[in-house]
C-alpha cells in the first residue's frame, strides 16, 4: 500500500453552531473557487450530493463510502481525492460517523469557464510540436486517487488561502488552483499512458519513450538514451517529460520498478536481493530504501504480508 499524504485536520464546527448531524456545511467564498468543509457526526445512507461545478474533494476525517458516475461503491478516506464534473450526484454512506468520530472532507468547486480557460491556455503554450494528439484535458474515468505530496501541499495550501482575511486571497488562490489541476492533469496522464502503449506505442512521442522504458525496466536506462529517442537535447528532455507528467525520467523509471518489484515479491520466489536485481537496482540497500519510501514499509515486510 503506497504512503499516504494527509491534509493537515482543520478545527471542526464548534456544536453550539452545526446547523445538521449530516453534512454540516462551512463556505469560503472566492473570485474563481469556493470551499465548502463537510462534517457529519451521525450514521447516515444514500446522501445525495450535487454541485453546479467542477468539484475536487478531499477527505479529512473519518470514512465513507461514496456510490459516483453507476460505477461500484468505494470506501473514501484521508489521504484521497475524488474529482466530479458539474451537476453529477454523488451518493455518499457515513458508516461509521458519531460524535467521537465525525467525518470533514473538503470540496472545492471551481468554475468551468476557469477550467476551460486554463485547459486551453496549457494547449497553447505547453504542448510540445509532435504531440497534439496528448491535449490537455480531464479524465474522469481516473477520479478516485490517492495524494501525492504536491497535491496535498497544494490543497493544504488553499485550504489555508481561502479560509483567510488576506485581500490578496483571490491572487494567491488562482496561482495555487492552476498549478493543482496542472498536477491532476498530470497524475492523469501518467495513468492513462501506459495502458495506451499496449495497443499503440508509436501514437506519439512519448508513447514511443515509455515503451521503450518499459521493455528494458530491468536494465540500465541511461537518460541520454531517452533523449535521444525523443530527439530532444538531455535538458529539453527533462524539461519536456516532467511538463507532461509532474515527475523526472529517473522519478518514473524508479516508480515503474517498484510496481514490478511488488509483483515479484507477492510470487515469493526470489530474496529481496533478487528482485531488486530483477527490478534495475544494483545495490540492495537502494532498493530497500526507496521501497520504504514509497510502500511505508521493507520489500520483506511487504513479502511477508502477501505470504499471510
Amino acid at each position: 500500500m503506497p504512503v499516504k499524504n494527509y491534509l493537515r485536520k482543520m478545527n471542526l464546527t464548534d456544536p453550539k453552531y452545526l446547523q445538521t448531524l449530516v453534512e454540516n456545511r462551512r463556505i469560503f467564498n472566492l473570485k474563481n473557487c469556493e470551499l465548502n468543509v463537510f462534517e457529519s457526526y451521525q450514521q447516515a445512507y444514500r446522501v445525495p450530493l450535487t454541485f453546479g461545478d467542477f468539484v475536487i474533494t478531499s477527505m479529512v476525517r473519518g470514512k465513507k463510502i461514496m456510490h459516483l458516475f453507476e460505477q461500484p461503491a468505494f470506501e473514501y478516506m484521508p489521504g484521497e481525492t475524488v474529482i466530479v464534473p458539474p451537476n453529477e450526484t454523488m451518493v455518499i454512506d457515513f458508516p461509521e460517523a458519531g460524535p467521537d468520530n465525525p467525518t470533514q472532507c473538503i470540496a472545492l468547486t471551481v468554475d468551468e469557464t476557469y477550467i476551460r480557460g486554463t485547459l486551453q491556455y496549457l494547449n497553447e503554450y505547453y504542448n510540445s510540436a509532435g504531440d497534439e494528439k496528448n491535449t490537455w484535458k480531464l479524465q474522469f474515468s481516473q477520479y478516485h486517487f490517492s495524494n501525492d505530496t504536491e497535491v496535498t501541499e497544494l490543497i493544504n495550501k488553499l485550504i489555508r488561502i481561502c479560509s483567510s482575511f488576506d485581500l490578496s486571497k483571490n491572487i494567491y488562490a488562482d496561482l495555487s488552483l492552476k498549478e493543482l489541476l496542472i498536477r491532476i492533469l498530470q497524475s492523469q496522464r501518467l495513468q492513462i499512458i501506459p495502458g495506451e502503449m499496449t495497443t499503440d506505442q508509436n501514437r506519439s512521442r512519448l508513447h514511443f519513450v515509455l515503451h521503450y522504458i518499459h521493455e528494458h525496466l530491468t536494465e540500465k536506462i541511461p537518460v541520454n538514451i531517452l533523449s535521444r529517442k525523443a530527439y530532444l537535447s538531455r535538458n529539453n528532455f527533462f524539461k519536456w517529460f516532467k511538463e507532461q507528467f509532474g515527475v523526472t525520467p529517473l522519478e518514473y523509471i524508479n516508480r515503474e520498478r517498484i510496481k514490478l518489484a511488488k509483483q515479484l515479491l507477492a510470487e515469493g520466489k526470489q530474496t529481496i536481493s533478487q528482485v531488486g536485481m530483477q527490478c534495475g537496482f544494483s545495490d540492495t540497500n537502494y532498493f530497500v530504501r526507496l521501497f520504504r519510501q514509497s510502500e511505508g514499509i521493507t520489500p520483506g515486510a511487504y513479502q511477508l504480508i502477501c505470504r499471510k
